[in-house]
Parts: C-alpha cells; structure tokens; sequence
C-alpha cells in the first residue's frame, strides 16, 4: 500500500476514442476517469475486492467536465486524479488531462462519488480507515505545481 495524493496514468490515445468530429469522445474521458480513480483507490490498498468483502462501494453522483482543447488519436495523454477531501458520506475527486508533447491541458473534471452500503444502495459513512488511506490535496494550484505545470 502506497500514498500517493495524486495518481498519474499515461496513455496513448486509442482510434476508438475518436468520434464522429475527429477527436476524443465525451464518453472516452469519463471512462478514462473511472478507470483512473479505480486505480487510485487500489494504489492506497483499496481495490475493488476489498470494498466488495465489507459490503460498501462508491457511485456517482454527477460528473463535471471542462473541455479546453480537443485531443486526437495517438496524442500521449497523460490522466491525473486527486481526493480534494472527503465529507462524511461523499467525496469530490478531480482530474486533470494534459497532452504531453506541449504539455497542454486538455480538459479538468471533477465527480462527485458517494460511499453506499451495496445491498441496499443507501448512503453510508465513510470508515475511518478508508479515510485515512488517503492524503486529499484541497488545492488544484498546488497539484498543478507538482505536476510542473502552469496555471
């Protein structure tokens, strides 16, 4: 197990993520979002396995996208996600997108996730020890400066 504030993924830009105008689909960036805060959860000793044996997991409540520049097939794009903290049954999770060959910033997002007891869909509390596999980072300028990247 790890602690890692902020998790990063490189990943070159596969032709299925194209769509219809030429460049990446909407849909492929809220996967790429799943799929990076899945990886997140597991890097801090977290994995879905483990969720699953205490009977509690995370759904979404809302996405948020901001699309700043369109990225296209093969570009290298580097995924970035962090826990800007936690509420007691619901955290935001933020996420940044940068094309590396300029290190242009391709899109931000945040989803809010909410911890729920997986037989009865209700909300539940989050437990101190999921809490504390986590260290959130409040501020995105400070993510930014760590990722060597401009504001």
């Amino acid at each position: 197990m790890t602690r890692a504030p902020i998790v990063s993924k490189r990943f070159v830009v596969p032709s299925e993520a194209i769509d219809m105008q030429g460049h990446v689909s909407n849909l492929a960036y809220v996967g790429w979002m799943q799929d990076i805060a899945i990886e997140h959860s597991a890097t801090v000793g977290w994995a879905v396995p483990r969720y699953l044996a205490m009977g509690a997991g995370w759904v979404v409540r809302s996405h948020f996208i901001e699309y700043l520049r369109p990225a296209f097939a093969d570009d290298v794009v580097s995924a970035h996600t962090w826990v800007p903290r936690f509420d007691q049954r619901t955290t935001p999770r933020r996420y940044l997108f940068v094309r590396e060959a300029d290190r242009t910033v391709l899109a931000t997002a945040e989803t809010v996730w909410v911890f729920v007891d997986l037989a009865t869909g209700r909300r539940r509390p989050i437990p101190a020890e999921l809490l504390g596999a986590f260290d959130p980072m409040p501020e995105e300028g400070e993510v930014r400066r760590t990722l060597g990247l401009t504001l």
